[in-house]
């Protein structure tokens, strides 16, 4: 699965980033409907810094893999309907 850098809008309740509302693909930003799933891996390790991932439903139907990575503060998205 490939990523490429992208920009999320959010929700932010008792933390910054809490969770997905909308994210740009092909240059317009895409409604997310659902979450489908969420999980993070890493931050026990300093060496491996916390990412977190959404995998989320767009308006048109669509997964996607979204990818934080709060170090940095940047998202990362993978179109999960795609086969490479």
């Amino acid at each position: 699965m490939r990523y490429v850098r992208t920009k999320v809008k959010c929700h932010s309740g008792y933390k910054l980033n809490e969770y997905p509302i909308a994210f740009e693909f092909q240059n317009r930003f895409t409604e997310i409907t659902e979450i489908v799933d969420r999980w993070y891996e890493g931050g026990i390790d300093v060496s491996r810094p916390a990412l977190y991932y959404f995998k989320v439903r767009s308006m048109e139907g669509k997964l996607y893999l979204l990818r934080y990575d709060p170090l940095f503060n940047t998202w990362h998205l993978a179109d999960f309907d795609q086969k490479d």
